[in-house]
This record gives C-alpha cells, sequence and structure tokens, in this order.
C-alpha cells in the first residue's frame, strides 16, 4: 500500500469552533491522576526534521527499546520523542501520543502539532507526545538504504515492455539488497507488534499509567495493534483514515489503485469545471487526455529537465489524497501545458531528500504480512488493472512495494486484531467515504473489530486523514472527546454511528473566490493542517 502518511499542507486554516458536546454515549472519563515521574533525559529538539517548526515549545529525548523483545536484554536501539507539557493541571488527562502514518513517517514533530491543531483548552489538559517510531528520522538508527533511490528522473512506471519492467525489477532487487546489506540484522524486527511494544515502553518511561492516542492513516493500524496487545493501557484514542485490516498489504495496494483512479477522475472533472482559469479541457475526459499527453511527452523530453512522466505521476497523485493540491496543482499543470513554464512544476520536484521514510515503509510492510511469493503474480494484478481502466497508479504502486519481493526478512504472519472481550475503553473512528489512501471501508471494518469504537464518516470527503483541517462538524466532536471523553452511542448494524458532511470550501476549492481575494495559486494557497 502507497505511502500511508499524512499528507500536509504548507498554510493553515484555523479549526473553526469550539468542542461542542455530542450526544452521550459514555459517562465523560474522570480528571487523570498526574503522571510518575518521566525516566527521559528530555533536552532541545532538533529543527532540521520534518515538521521541526512545530518542536520550538516541545522538549526532547530517546526512550532505549529492545531490538528483539524476546531478548529483551539483548542489543538495544532508541526512539526519539518529544512533550509539550499540560498548562491545566487541574483538568489533567493524561498523554497523548500522536503518530502521523506511513509506516515511516515522522511524527516527532506532532507533540508541538497537535497542541497547536486542536483547541487551546483541549491541548491545555494533555501532556501531547511526538515520536519517531523504530528506524525513523531522528531514532536511532534511521534506517537508510539508498539515499538517492527517488531522485529524478527514473524510468516510465508504465513499462511498455518486457525489457523496461527488468529494468525497474532490477532496480527494486538493488534497493532491497542494499538494505539487507545495510540493516539486516535490523528488518527482521521491523514488525508493527514492535512498534506496538515500543509506544508501551515510551508510557512506561513517562511514567503514564495509560495513554490516550491520535493515529492518522497507518498510525489507526499501529492503534489498533496496541489496542489489541494492551487493551487496559489505553485510556481515550482517536484513529483517522482507517486501515482495513482484511488487506494488509498486498490486497490494501490493489483497493487503493481502484480508489485513486477515481479520485483523479474528480480532481480532473473539477479542472474542466473551472477550465475558463485553466485551459486544460472542458470535460475531465479532455483533462485526463491532456495529462496523459503531458505524460508521454515527458517521456521524451523530461519538464525542465528532472520531470519525467513517474516524477509528473508522484507530483500529481497528492491532488488524490488532499483537496487541498486541487488548486496548486491544476495551476502548475497549465503553466507548463499553456505557457511552457516548467518553474511552478519544478518547485514540487523531490530529490536529495533521502530514503528514510520509504526504507522505513518497506521494512515494516515486508515483514508485516507475507506478499506473493511469485513475481508473475504482481505482474498479473497490475496489468489486469492497468487494462481494465485503473491507470494512474497501478504500476507506480506496484514498482512503490516491488523491493518487498525481493525481501532479505522473512515476513510473518498479519497480526489479528480486535477486543472480544471488550477491554478497551470506548474510542472515536474518523473515515472519509471517498478516502483514497485508506478506502471507506477500514472505518467499518475496524469498527467491528472493537465493539467500543464510534464511527465518524464524513461523507463525501476526498481528503485522507482530514480531521483537525477545518470542518467543524469534524473537529469538535474530536474535541468534545479528548476533552472529556464525551461520545455518540453506537448504532445498530456496521454503519456510521455518526455524521459530517464534507465541508465544500475545502473539498470542492472555489480558485474564483481566491483570485477576487487577490490570492495567489501556488504553495502559498495550499489550504488545511500546516
Amino acid at each position: 500500500m502507497k505511502r500511508l502518511v499524512l499528507i500536509t499542507a504548507a498554510t493553515a486554516v484555523g479549526v473553526g469552533g469550539t468542542a461542542a458536546a455530542v450526544s452521550a454515549g459514555v459517562a465523560p472519563a474522570r480528571t487523570a491522576a498526574p503522571a510518575a515521574a518521566s525516566s527521559i533525559a528530555w533536552g532541545a529538539c532538533p529543527t532540521d526534521v520534518t515538521g521541526g517548526a512545530y518542536l520550538k515549545n516541545a522538549e526532547c529525548g530517546q526512550v532505549e527499546v529492545p531490538l528483539d523483545y524476546g531478548k529483551p536484554d539483548g542489543r538495544k536501539i532508541s526512539v526519539a520523542v518529544s512533550r509539550v507539557k499540560a498548562t491545566d493541571r487541574a483538568n489533567y488527562q493524561g498523554v497523548l501520543l500522536g503518530n502521523p502514518g506511513g509506516p515511516g513517517g515522522s511524527g516527532l514533530y506532532l507533540s508541538g502539532g497537535l497542541a497547536s491543531w486542536l483547541p487551546k483548552e483541549v491541548a491545555a489538559r494533555y501532556d501531547i507526545i511526538g515520536f519517531d517510531p523504530r528506524g525513523v528520522e531522528s531514532s536511532k538508527p534511521a534506517i537508510s538504504c539508498v539515499p538517492g533511490h527517488s531522485d529524478p528522473t527514473r524510468p516510465d512506471y508504465v513499462p511498455a515492455n518486457a525489457k523496461e519492467e527488468k529494468v525497474w525489477l532490477a532496480r527494486s532487487k538493488a534497493y532491497a539488497d542494499a538494505c539487507q546489506k545495510k540493516f539486516g540484522w535490523m528488518l527482521p524486527h521491523m514488525r508493527t507488534t514492535n512498534s506496538a511494544r515500543d509506544v508501551d515502553a515510551i508510557r512506561k518511561a513517562l511514567g503514564a499509567p495509560q495513554i490516550s492516542y491520535y493515529g492518522f492513516s497507518y498510525g489507526t493500524y499501529l492503534g489498533a495493534t496496541y489496542a489489541t496487545m494492551f487493551p487496559g493501557n489505553v485510556k481515550r484514542m482517536v484513529w483517522d483514515g482507517n486501515v482495513d485490516s482484511r488487506n494488509v498489504w498486498y490486497e490494501g495496494q490493489l483497493r487503493q489503485n481502484e480508489a485513486f483512479e477515481r479520485n483523479m477522475k474528480l480532481w480532473w472533472g473539477w479542472v474542466a469545471k473551472h477550465d475558463s482559469i485553466y485551459h486544460l479541457g472542458t470535460t475531465a475526459k479532455q483533462v485526463e487526455a491532456t495529462y496523459y499527453r503531458t505524460r508521454a511527452a515527458a517521456e521524451k523530453a523530461p519538464i525542465g529537465g528532472k520531470i519525467g512522466p513517474s516524477e509528473l505521476d508522484d507530483i500529481m497523485l497528492s491532488a488524490g489524497y488532499n483537496t487541498a493540491y486541487y488548486i496548486p496543482f491544476a495551476q502548475i499543470l497549465s503553466a507548463w501545458v499553456t505557457e511552457k513554464d516548467p518553474a511552478p512544476l519544478l518547485e514540487w520536484v523531490s530529490e536529495g531528500g533521502g530514503d528514510n521514510s520509504l526504507a522505513v515503509y518497506l521494512a515494516v510492510q515486508g515483514v508485516d504480512a507475507p506478499w506473493p511469493p511469485k513475481w508473475k503474480t504482481w505482474h498479473r494484478d497490475a496489468a489486469r488493472q492497468y487494462a481494465s481502466g485503473i491507470r494512474f497508479n497501478s504500476w507506480s504502486n506496484t514498482w512503490f512495494n516491488a523491493p518487498i519481493h525481493y525481501w532479505g526478512a522473512k515476513a510473518g504472519k498479519a497480526v489479528k486484531l480486535g477486543d472480544a472481550r471488550g477491554r478497551v475503553a470506548p474510542f472515536l473512528l474518523v473515515q472519509s467515504t471517498l478516502d483514497a489512501a485508506t478506502p471507506y471501508s477500514g472505518g467499518p471494518q475496524m469498527r467491528k473489530l472493537f465493539p467500543s469504537a464510534t464511527l465518524l464518516a464524513e461523507r463525501g470527503g476526498k481528503t485522507h486523514s482530514n480531521t483537525l483541517n477545518g470542518n467543524a462538524c469534524l473537529d469538535d466532536k474530536v474535541a468534545a472527546y479528548l476533552a472529556d471523553g464525551t461520545l455518540a452511542p453506537r448504532r445498530p448494524g456496521n454503519g456510521a454511528d455518526v455524521s459530517c458532511d464534507a465541508l465544500p470550501a475545502l473539498n470542492d476549492p472555489d480558485p474564483n473566490a481566491l483570485k477576487a481575494a487577490g490570492k495567489g495559486q501556488g504553495k502559498d494557497v495550499l489550504i488545511g493542517r500546516p
């Protein structure tokens, strides 16, 4: 499943409204007892890391954990943690850990991030904890196999023949071999179950009897694993953009391809609606045709010398993740198609950033659950989807995951998630009905596995993991729950228990309104969670 990591925007729109009570299904939780003294040596936080600006009011440290929990006295590694301390001690609710997804996403910044995005009166009740899971960025060691693996320009994701497919297979094997050579000692211990044990090690190091947890995207799967393994250690949880545990992980990749095809077509339709601005086509089919002509030309002559068809796909895919990219990506595509100006597109080229997130992503998914052992299965599914019209993401997702086919560490069975004995405290699931990265089925499935969960659906929402992003209907319910445990009651069946409509201004942004307000259409107008 391609990068289940929170897609973020550059400029924030404030969370609307204050925490409003949802019809109560459970009694509000009591104020938490103060945590025991932390055993973490807190100090200054790094600033040259993901979301470093959010760490200016935080303190950071490392928590030592066993590499192999089966050998607790053996080799040690450490996970990086950050903290913004509670200021409302009278209404103290304990510690709140955040995870942004991935696997491989850095979450160290989430101490300051959640403190900024939540209403101040809610954030003040928690010690908010960010952390980098094992192997990620500021944790020690940080996994990196081939730092320039994704630098431009790469071969076309869509192989025209067997020879081109073999080029990608060779690249994938070389990457897997490099990971095995550098980190073969660590790769077998990158399962999500070990990260869940690390979360509990953080809890112990903080001196907290229980934790609350906010997980986005893959962070929902980590949260579900933690709740399954340590049900009594959970106070509150919010899972936004839930993974369908039945599809971990190969089948999930295929379902994701279908959902992204739908969402890209929705974006192309939006672009066509505003053809007077972008001039890329008056129908979704015309815009789609324009895109694929541009893509084909980029294979012969990379845009600005750096953007071939694969780089172009990678950039534009974000419009399928998050509607905050609708306006800027229509603008930069239009600048190239209509004016042959490559500069706006080149601002979005990803190069020189290293491969830590990719390496950890592959390391976790490569051992979490089995993948098809024969390449012909991968090829057949990619070719079948592409031929059926699922063109945008079928081959690119295949090659993103292909190093797993050659992975040096053996995969185990997927962990069986759930709470059959009802030991997990009531918590909140959130799912947007048109989420592409984690399709909607994940929400009802998690609700089925955890009888104490309430499912909040965002009807028509196209942005992945969309809480704390400006939709007051969603955000007020999250805030009410985190403030005192208020939740809507579960309803019969396996559908949503409560719902909100997607906010039109965010879900289908109006470029004319921005133009009237005197704003441009580049990175500076991205809307959503920063």
